[in-house]
């Protein structure tokens, strides 16, 4: 079905605005000032604001599932690995790392990544999806 390697083109978003953190914000109740508010985020130690990790962890889910249809996820693991900050922008990659054939169904592992115009990985994960053969 699906060759190792063969993955959708990768999807490039940016640059983040801290307007696109407060639309997640509201969206999910959570309210944490030290992503919308410069001051709170500089008392807490940071240069200022920053991206909301679990926007980008959808985002990235979404990207996946668009490709292999969100009723085949059957796991999706993400770690955290680098803050994004307003300007950045963000490319969503996978590559398909394995893949199991059984009489119904293939099962395609996605490594799965968003990474920084600057390189650095800002989150990293694992994607399976369970297709059924037609």
């Amino acid at each position: 079905m699906t060759a190792l390697g063969s993955f959708r083109a990768p999807l490039v978003e940016g640059p983040l605005t801290v307007t696109d953190f407060v639309r997640y914000q509201g969206a999910s109740g959570d309210m944490n000032p030290i992503h919308h508010d410069a001051e709170f985020a500089r008392a807490a130690g940071f240069p200022t604001v920053f991206a909301v990790g679990m926007r980008q962890a959808g985002a990235l889910a979404a990207f996946a599932a668009d490709h292999f249809g969100p009723d085949n996820v059957r796991r999706f693991e993400v770690q955290f690995r680098a803050i994004a900050w307003p300007g950045d922008t963000l490319t969503y990659s996978g590559e398909v790392v394995a893949v199991e054939e059984s009489a119904t169904h293939t099962v395609c592992t996605v490594a799965l990544q968003v990474t920084r115009q600057t390189g650095e990985v800002h989150l990293a994960g694992t994607a399976v999806f369970e297709v059924p053969k037609l």
